[in-house]
């Protein structure tokens, strides 16, 4: 089964000198890898409901149906849990940006971007209530918004955690999208 999210970063690594080295531009895309924090915290919420899901049959075959289908339903909602914190992260495409959060998605078109920059600034780390110096990847937006937004990238969080070299590319990668197709 391909996983084209794991791609992400070989297409970039095989295409240095060009920013934007995908084909078909009007799909989503993040352009980078999930990092290995967010990857092993999936996996292990995947192993732990492949348990339930096995205590889900051998709970229909010893008890009533009933059981087992409630305890099934849970490694569903396991195996959810662990996709949506895989999909979570930065997409781009040619409509716009999209930033997919664990319960919010937010998708704002290039049009209302004015530019997107890299900044020194304390960041959460791992999502977490602590806050540490780090760099982030800001959102520069156009006056009719209102609020602020999250930052899109940060040093600290699950992708990027002890990998800067990989935050400096994906930011790159964003910022070379938003100069692309952005009003800035």
């Amino acid at each position: 089964m391909p996983l084209p999210f794991l791609t992400a970063d070989r297409a970039f690594d095989a295409a240095d000198d060009v920013a934007l080295p995908f084909d078909d531009r009007d799909r989503w895309r993040r352009p980078y890898r999930p990092g290995p924090w967010r990857v092993g915290v999936a996996a292990i919420w995947l192993l732990l409901a492949s348990y339930v899901l096995f205590a889900a049959v051998v709970i229909a075959l010893t008890g009533t149906p009933a059981e087992g289908g409630v305890v099934f339903g849970v490694a569903l909602v396991m195996i959810a849990v662990a996709l949506r914190m895989l999909r979570m992260g930065v997409w781009v495409s040619t409509r716009g940006l999209r930033q997919v959060g664990f319960f919010r998605t937010r998708t704002m078109s290039w049009d209302r971007v004015v530019a997107v920059r890299t900044v020194q600034q304390p960041v959460r780390w791992l999502g977490l209530p602590r806050a540490v110096q780090g760099q982030a990847l800001t959102l520069v937006r156009d006056g009719r918004a209102t609020g602020d937004l999250p930052p899109l990238l940060t040093t600290h969080n699950a992708d990027f955690l002890a990998r800067i070299e990989a935050f400096d590319r994906a930011a790159d990668a964003v910022e070379a999208w938003a100069a692309e197709y952005g009003r800035g």
